[in-house]
């Protein structure tokens, strides 16, 4: 090897003094005795001790470990580790080229009781199963899937923000495909990792409503498409038409049926629900291109038993002016309110009273915390702090 190569070598290559051993295992039998520890680059953890619960954002908070599964040659999945959060991936991996992934959201809490909980996780690995489905990889059982989480709660669980705090700890669960691989096809190798990073109450005193745009220019997903499922690919085509609408004013976009633009589909990043104008139903758009969102299910269920009717049914854009109260929902928020939508020269106008999302969102986030019993069988305890 000439200079020139040993120079480009040794700025592309890590050394060993720039890796380092994951931290230990401990604790939490089940989901922690199986996992090994390897070698990975290094990032530097932030202090938990140094992070003010009450005025975190959401935003990346380096923590302890991320965890890792490979499949085999048999197809099989191999035992999780904990590691780093950097991993070897081929420079000719599907995830690369065909976009071939898929993630999940989901969040721990710690509860009134000193327990600490996964919020209703087994629904994440169902969607990302189907999500699996669709995109033609190795899928993730239930039980892989609470171990994973569970396993890197438990490494991270001094980044678990104190009940009260109103903060949690934000869990994304990642699949894809990877190995060297010119032709479209399956990917040779499939790895699954769970990040944690904590975040705080996204709404701090309060539901603040947003204005919306409608961007005709632009469609999320077309008909048959792969808009009902989680691929990273559907948030890739936002980031520029959020962007633009954002550089008018608008922090939310919302998009219309790539087919007819007739109907509702949902907000950039989350799912669309109204209160009708006489504040008895709960409506939600009803379209094969709409990703199933997870709070949605919980909030409907919450509203059913108010007593008010749930209507899952297709949404004439032609109709939202007539509902009394509209918001995006989704994990990060569970709710942001809707002030008006605007599209081209019209602005539907709701103004601010969100009585009943405000009550919805009340009651979803009690759960959460341990400050009403959970009816439901949502929370999942994985450790106790």
């Amino acid at each position: 090897m000439n200079l020139l190569a040993r120079r480009a070598s040794a700025q592309l290559l890590p050394t060993t003094k720039s890796l380092r051993q994951s931290y230990p295992l401990f604790g939490f039998a089940r989901s922690l005795s199986n996992l090994q520890v390897q070698p990975t680059l290094e990032e530097d953890p932030v202090d938990s001790s140094s992070l003010d619960w009450n005025t975190l954002g959401f935003d990346y908070v380096p923590t302890k470990s991320i965890v890792l599964y490979d499949t085999l040659e048999n197809g099989e999945w191999s035992k999780g580790r904990l590691q780093g959060p950097y991993v070897q991936v081929h420079a000719m991996s599907n995830v690369f080229h065909y976009g071939q992934t898929l993630f999940e959201g989901l969040k721990a809490f710690h509860q009134k009781n000193g327990d600490v909980v996964l919020f209703n996780p087994l629904e994440n690995a169902e969607r990302l199963r189907n999500g699996c489905k669709r995109l033609g990889m190795a899928e993730v059982s239930d039980d892989m899937f609470l171990e994973a989480l569970s396993a890197v709660v438990q490494e991270n669980l001094e980044y678990v923000p104190p009940y009260g705090s109103g903060g949690s700890l934000y869990l994304r669960p990642v699949l894809y495909g990877h190995g060297a691989k010119l032709g479209l096809g399956k990917a040779p190798q499939f790895s699954f990792a769970v990040i944690a990073s904590p975040v705080g109450n996204y709404y701090k005193g309060g539901l603040k409503a947003v204005n919306a745009l409608v961007m005709d220019e632009y469609d999320r997903a077309a008909p048959l498409g792969v808009g009902s499922v989680k691929c990273a690919g559907n948030y890739a085509a936002d980031v520029v038409p959020a962007a633009e609408a954002a550089s008018q004013g608008f922090p939310i976009v919302l998009y219309l049926d790539a087919k007819e633009r007739k109907y509702v589909e949902e907000f950039s990043t989350s799912n669309f629900i109204a209160i009708s104008n006489d504040r008895q139903s709960l409506i939600t758009p009803d379209s094969s291109s709409i990703l199933k969102s997870i709070t949605l299910k919980m909030l409907k269920q919450i509203a059913a038993d108010k007593g008010m009717k749930v209507e899952q049914r297709p949404v004439q854009y032609s109709e939202v002016g007539s509902f009394s109260q509209v918001a995006a929902c989704g994990t990060a928020v569970i709710v942001t309110p809707i002030k008006s939508i605007t599209r081209g020269d019209d602005k539907i106008n709701f103004g601010d009273d969100f009585g009943d999302l405000q009550s919805l969102y009340q009651e979803l986030r009690e759960i959460q915390s341990g400050d009403k019993p959970d009816k439901y069988g949502w929370c999942v305890k994985v450790a106790s702090k």
